[in-house]
């Protein structure tokens, strides 16, 4: 159903991507809007894990910052180019990712070639069955980033600046939160993001 999804929102070039980590009640869920061609689990020869932020370096500023990665591992994305990065380091890093029992997600999985704004339609659309995947996985907590998917998922109007660390219910069942959008314009906020999640970790797990 992604792969159908992706033919209609994405680029018919770029495969859609999944998810990525902890499936089995993971302490968090971390949602983001949409993956891009930047991540290079896209191309289609690629042969690994479809998950999100591969071949990426700003967000993992962020989850070695609230400890979902070591500096080890930190250290080899921060050298690697985009093209460096294989399928076993992939598995590598994903190993780790939910061994800390996290779960890393886009609420639409339509790969698109670069950071362009997407319609609100486009991730209703997907949120049935973002439902289903959430319902599967069966977090603790779920993080969302930014307004634009904050409110779609809540169906309410979210502004992170006016609901820092405030808690919420998503789907009448999970705990959520929302936090600032930590990539591209919004990387001058990541502080604010480390500074909200690590609050709700210390609070909920």
């Amino acid at each position: 159903q992604y792969d159908l999804l992706q033919m209609k929102y994405g680029d018919a070039d770029l495969n859609s991507i999944y998810f990525g980590g902890c499936t089995v009640n993971p302490d968090i869920c971390f949602v983001f809007m949409n993956p891009t061609k930047r991540n290079i689990a896209s191309k289609k020869t690629w042969d690994g894990l479809r998950s999100p932020w591969i071949g990426t370096k700003n967000i993992w500023d962020l989850f070695k910052d609230i400890s979902v990665i070591d500096e080890t591992i930190y250290k080899e994305i921060r050298l690697k180019k985009p093209n460096d990065w294989d399928s076993s380091f992939v598995d590598k890093l994903y190993k780790e990712i939910t061994n800390k029992k996290v779960f890393i997600t886009n609420l639409a999985k339509c790969t698109q070639i670069d950071a362009r704004v997407l319609l609100d339609s486009v991730f209703i659309d997907y949120l049935e069955l973002f439902k289903k995947e959430i319902d599967i996985i069966s977090p603790k907590v779920i993080i969302f980033f930014g307004n634009q998917v904050s409110s779609i998922a809540l169906n309410k109007k979210i502004t992170v600046s006016t609901c820092r660390k405030e808690e919420f219910l998503f789907n009448n069942k999970y705990k959520c939160y929302s936090v600032y959008y930590p990539v591209g314009n919004g990387y001058l906020n990541i502080d604010k993001s480390i500074e909200d999640i690590k609050h709700i970790i210390e609070k909920n797990i």
